[in-house]
């Protein structure tokens, strides 16, 4: 990966991102997976049902006792939401109706973001590129910690805290680190998603909206699932920025957890990232991986080497300009 050096305590290096390189040596060998490219047409069914459940769950909660509620919210509504934020992940990747047919892919993006509670898919799509084209980028990769997220939450006890509140820092963070002006979209996401969710609170009350609210806040926070947040690319061996997860949880998050073949193969829809891995598996056998969400958040709780300093960062061609 080139000559590395320290610099703010983040593993800073002075190359490029391996994955454009492995894509082309990859489609030179096997320009069959050329045909794994475009849209998954289960994908909207999928994600429609889930929607279509979680508005019964509406229906369902209104009586609830709080405890009850919460309970629910973490075990089973936070489990649908977090997975239709990958589903989102996949949307924004075009892959639901096919880069032909973008605008179709942003509303429907807004579709699975009716449960979440909150205006998010838009805003996703706006950064999610940068963090394909400018991975590890300074400036520009809002999925990297700050410098005072380093420096603070460097104990166990305040990285569990660091953990619960990752909803709150992802939506902070960019308006930090690369702040970009609203645009019309993110209007209507906002529009949609709010008169859902007073439709919700007309129909059933205040707990139907406490269920899905807090589904998405836990869910994201310490729960098994978001263990995926840290998987992906924090550096649990030197020199190595992405990880794959080989895993049963795979099968609630689009398989989100095959995220070396996703960096590699953005065009390419979560379900067929198997078949990616098994085309080529001696690109991706050799490569260290997952296989337990919930053993990766107790290595970087209690690891004093790894923390949210523990990512890849590098200087990209553009925030040189700016």
């Amino acid at each position: 990966m080139g000559n590395k050096v320290v610099r703010d305590n983040f593993e800073w290096v002075y190359s490029d991102q391996p994955h454009s390189d492995r894509r082309k040596e990859i489609l030179a060998k096997y320009p069959q997976i050329k045909n794994l490219m475009g849209p998954d047409p289960q994908l909207k069914w999928t994600v429609s049902c889930m929607v279509l459940v979680q508005i019964l769950c509406c229906y369902l909660v209104r009586d609830l006792s709080w405890k009850w509620l919460v309970f629910w919210s973490y075990a089973f509504g936070g489990v649908i939401n977090h997975s239709l934020t990958l589903a989102i992940h996949d949307i924004s990747h075009n892959v639901a109706f096919g880069n032909k047919s973008a605008r179709w892919n942003r509303f429907f993006g807004m579709f699975a973001n009716l449960p979440i509670g909150m205006p998010y898919s838009t805003s996703f799509k706006k950064y999610h590129i940068d963090h394909h084209r400018y991975l590890g980028g300074d400036g520009l990769d809002v999925d990297i910690p700050t410098d005072f997220e380093g420096h603070f939450f460097c104990t166990p006890t305040r990285k569990i805290i660091w953990i619960i509140i990752q909803p709150l820092l992802y939506i902070l963070r960019p308006l930090y680190v690369n702040p970009k002006p609203i645009t019309h979209l993110e209007v209507i996401n906002a529009i949609v998603q709010f008169s859902f969710d007073l439709v919700i609170y007309s129909l059933w009350g205040l707990k139907p909206i406490v269920y899905l609210l807090a589904g998405s806040v836990l869910s994201m926070g310490l729960h098994p699932i978001s263990g995926h947040f840290i998987a992906e690319h924090y550096m649990f061996l030197k020199g190595y920025e992405t990880y794959s997860y080989y895993g049963p949880l795979n099968l609630l998050t689009f398989n989100v957890g095959y995220h070396m073949e996703h960096h590699d193969f953005p065009s390419i829809p979560g379900s067929k990232l198997p078949e990616v891995r098994r085309i080529a598996a001696e690109y991706y056998d050799t490569l260290p991986y997952h296989t337990s969400w919930g053993r990766v958040l107790w290595d970087f709780i209690f690891c004093k080497e790894l923390g949210p300093f523990s990512r890849v960062k590098r200087e990209c061609e553009l925030a040189k300009k700016d």
